[in-house]
């Protein structure tokens, strides 16, 4: 019995450009041989024709369709999907067209070499400048917060081992960060550089907004290092105030004192009230996403589901657990 390869496609606003991504693996893994296939296809939210396209595709009962009632976001979307698959090796990629198909089994052929995780690394990264921007600052915290392996990127086209979906998937809590929660399972990930094409239409749905939203999930879901930030700053500014003042009482005793000028000091009671309204900000952040989760809010919640059997996530966690 063959393999099976599972895809996992979050899509958002891709009815121009899903079909020809879908044909495309399927005439990859047809062309290969080696492997069955299943691909799950996650509608999140989208309000033009992309669930439409996607219905008429799942003609094909390789294509199983997953319609979420609103925009949850793409991780959110990525969760969906991997509590459906059913096959030994899952698949991770965009619903646009940069992650050319044709080129995925340089990394499935990887994992063969004892990883459970391989990303791709594009040679020349096609990306609108904030998604460009935003990766860059995800690779710098995914590195200092979640101690992701040095020279490691996590990108959006990467396959892994079964194992690792079903630990990802036993986290129910919303605001999940998918990289954060594969680096939790393994660090034992590598990188095979992949080309990186043009999108075939329309613009990037991530925007300032969203990247900021998703380095929150992963700061404040995945590491307390940011807490340890505040508490460093704050014995900092301590030791300051304390030198500051032994000076002016010194200066005091010697006779050597002059009236401190108004700009300074103001300049200094802004710069810390700032400090200190950041780090409350930041502790708000962790404590309402605390509040969030005690109140049970859903991860995503589906509307309708195609070519996917009643019961079967529930049957997924049973064999999980």
């Amino acid at each position: 019995m063959k393999e099976k390869l599972s895809f996992v496609i979050p899509c958002y606003y891709s009815e121009k450009t899903i079909g020809d991504v879908l044909k495309r693996i399927i005439a990859t893994v047809n062309e290969d041989g080696r492997y069955d296939y299943e691909i799950i296809c996650v509608n999140d939210g989208s309000t033009d024709g992309t669930y439409a396209v996607l219905r008429e595709l799942a003609a094909n009962p390789h294509i199983k369709v997953v319609d979420l009632s609103r925009n949850f976001g793409q991780h959110s979307a990525l969760m969906a999907g991997f509590r459906y698959v059913t096959g030994n090796i899952i698949v991770c990629l965009d619903d646009d067209g940069q992650n050319p198909p044709e080129e995925m089994f340089k990394l499935i052929d990887e994992l063969a070499n004892g990883y459970d995780l391989v990303s791709a690394k594009y040679s020349k990264d096609k990306r609108n400048i904030i998604r460009r921007l935003g990766s860059k600052v995800s690779f710098a915290m995914s590195h200092y917060l979640i101690n992701m392996p040095d020279n490691i990127e996590l990108n959006s086209y990467y396959v892994m081992k079964r194992f690792v979906v079903d630990e990802i998937v036993k986290y129910d809590n919303p605001y999940p960060f998918v990289h954060g929660l594969a680096l939790r399972v393994t660090r034992n990930i590598a990188n095979v550089e992949i080309r990186h094409d043009d999108r075939m239409a329309g613009t990037s749905g991530y925007n300032l907004h969203g990247l900021i939203r998703l380095w929150l999930n992963g700061f404040t879901a995945f590491s307390e290092k940011p807490l340890r930030l505040a508490s460093v700053s704050g014995v900092v500014c301590a030791s300051a105030g304390i030198i500051y003042a032994l000076i002016i009482i010194i200066r005091k005793l010697l006779g050597n004192i002059t009236a401190s000028g108004y700009s300074s000091m103001m300049a200094a009671l802004l710069f810390f009230c700032g400090v200190i309204m950041l780090f409350l900000g930041l502790l708000g952040e962790y404590i309402g996403r605390m509040y969030i989760c005690i109140n049970n809010a859903p991860q995503y919640a589906i509307r309708e589901t195609k070519n996917i059997e009643i019961g079967l996530e529930q049957e997924q966690i049973s064999k999980r657990e």
